[in-house]
């Protein structure tokens, strides 16, 4: 009898740290694993999160380059991680909760002429224009008509994923870019272009000017535009880039997220 109750004991500790080895296995693999040459979407998250931090000053593009590389080791050794280069879970936990980083010597800020790859937060400043704040509103009513004057100068600029320059646009880049040359300072993705203003009710309560948003690729606001009135919106589209549609469209209907009202 003790035989057995021996080897049923050492049978269940066998079986409990292999479950728990396949629940880490399974934890860890949630998180991917990228590393030079590595391309995609993730990718591209993860430039983006290098560049809201102050590590990386090109466009995101979705190419795990040598630039990419170095970011991520500076990034991991200002967080106490061993500098690998390879983005692993805790890379991206860090990343997740790191705060802002200052510029250094090794990040130089963006010069005056360049338009094609500042990006701002909250709390930053940056030469000429100003940064906006979140959950106010920002715009003067007599800039919206400029702000919709130069986002119709665009139509017809091809769409490109990470695009932000008049080469070719996504749709919150595209956003970025006309307030950009108004003097304005917006966030680089929708998401963050969302926390923008302050919420309208209903359409009936936006105005020219301010932005709408849809839920599209991914949960949440996922895509962003320009409200021009009566019912239409101007956005950097993925199937014909920078166009009008009405918010009424059978297809943008029900993706409609919700519109934030920027004009003060």
């Amino acid at each position: 009898m003790r035989i057995r109750k021996f080897i049923k004991r050492h049978v269940r500790g066998i079986a409990f740290m292999m479950a728990a080895g396949c629940l880490l296995s399974g934890s860890a693999s949630a998180a991917p694993i990228l590393g030079l040459n590595s391309h995609g979407h993730d990718v591209m998250l993860l430039q983006r999160q290098l560049k809201d931090h102050g590590y990386l000053q090109d466009n995101p593009d979705g190419i795990f380059d040598t630039k990419t590389q170095k970011a991520v080791k500076t990034f991991q050794k200002d967080n106490k991680l061993k500098p690998t280069g390879m983005v692993d879970r805790a890379t991206w936990n860090a990343l997740k909760g790191a705060q802002k980083r200052k510029w250094g010597t090794d990040v130089k800020p963006p010069k005056k002429t360049d338009t094609s790859s500042s990006q701002i937060g909250r709390h930053q400043t940056l030469p000429q224009g100003r940064s906006v704040l979140e959950s106010e509103p920002f715009l003067s009513r007599n800039k919206a008509t400029d702000i919709i004057s130069t986002a119709k100068s665009y139509i017809g600029t091809p769409y490109k994923f990470g695009g932000s320059t008049p080469k070719a646009f996504d749709c919150s880049g595209y956003l970025q870019y006309v307030f950009r040359q108004n003097g304005l300072y917006i966030p680089r993705t929708a998401d963050e272009q969302y926390k923008l203003g302050k919420n309208t009710r209903t359409k009936k309560e936006l105005e020219p000017g301010d932005l709408v948003f849809f839920t599209t690729y991914e949960p949440g606001a996922s895509h962003c535009g320009i409200y021009l009135g009566k019912d239409e919106f101007i956005h950097a589209s993925s199937s014909r880039g920078v166009r009008i549609d009405h918010l009424s469209d059978s297809y943008w209907q029900p993706r409609y997220y919700g519109g934030k009202h920027i004009l003060k």
